[in-house]
């Protein structure tokens, strides 16, 4: 297997633009929109990265749709890694929103364990990367931090 694809959904284009870095992290991978991945792009996969917005504390429908409708053993022996794009708990001065995020959580955590449904070996812990306010811009170096996290799945 050689195949190298991070597949995201964005709404404010935050997410797209972590999937991209993670692309460019990783050299020879290919970056699609979740709406617009094929069959074909799921064929030998070596590493697959999967992530979404933080849309009331879970991913996306489409991505939740994307990873279930692969079956139990669609991922088995790709090496993945979810992250999302959110707003971090420390952002927020409201007690009632960091009650729910400590509570409901982020969309990395989702995707991650439906990923590991779908055979996927879980080879980093999910990340989830932070935005200024709902539709962003994404805090300062967070497309750095994103590639550094992303280069740790070649280790």
């Amino acid at each position: 297997m050689s195949g190298r694809l991070v597949i995201f959904d964005s709404v404010f284009g935050n997410t797209s633009k972590i999937a991209e870095a993670i692309g460019e992290a990783l050299e020879d991978t290919r970056v699609i929109n979740v709406s617009e991945v094929t069959d074909a792009d799921l064929e030998d996969l070596e590493i697959l990265f999967v992530g979404s917005p933080t849309r009331v504390f879970r991913p996306t429908p489409a991505i939740m749709s994307f990873i279930k409708g692969l079956g139990p053993k669609a991922l088995t022996g790709v090496k993945a890694a979810a992250f999302d794009t959110r707003i971090p708990v420390d952002q927020t001065d409201s007690g009632f929103l960091k009650m729910l995020i400590n509570l409901l959580g982020y969309a990395d955590t989702k995707i991650a364990k439906a990923l590991s449904k779908a055979g996927a070996d879980l080879a980093l812990d999910s990340d989830g990367f932070g935005v200024s306010g709902t539709e962003g811009p994404l805090i300062e170096g967070e497309l750095e931090r994103a590639q550094d996290w992303a280069r740790q799945i070649l280790a």
